[in-house]
């Protein structure tokens, strides 16, 4: 764990009477860890790192999730090629995926669980496109 969200205290009056979890960031996660296995339900990154093209682009399709993924390289006919061949509900291309505040990513994944309010204290800002190839 790189950060964790635990250690965040949330003063906001909309946040009074719950149980929050502050942004939290998991690398080097794998499938048959519990985080890669499960759905998380919060404002957790989880980086996945993979040696090849092809290596990456079956960790992701094989997820039963398919929330969001990105791809950071400086290759625009790799990136291009990604946006086609991934199977997941948002791309970013060198920008991370940008996740509605207020919604879980299951939203738009391909299992459609219920959206979920929660409660990050910040508001993401999608405003601008992400760049594409």
């Amino acid at each position: 764990m790189v950060v964790d969200g635990r250690e965040q205290h949330f003063d906001s009056p909309t946040c009074e009477g719950g149980f929050f979890l502050g942004a939290s960031l998991l690398d080097h996660v794998a499938p048959g860890m519990a985080a890669y296995d499960e759905e998380i339900f919060g404002p957790v990154l989880s980086v996945a790192r993979v040696d090849t093209y092809d290596e990456g682009l079956r960790l992701i399709n094989a997820n039963p999730y398919g929330n969001g993924t990105a791809i950071f390289t400086r290759d625009g006919g790799a990136a291009r090629q990604f946006q086609f061949d991934v199977e997941v509900g948002m791309v970013g291309v060198n920008v991370p995926v940008p996740v509605r505040s207020r919604t879980t990513a299951s939203a738009v994944g391909r299992n459609l669980s219920s959206a979920m309010p929660t409660c990050t204290g910040r508001r993401a800002s999608t405003s601008t496109p992400a760049p594409r190839w």
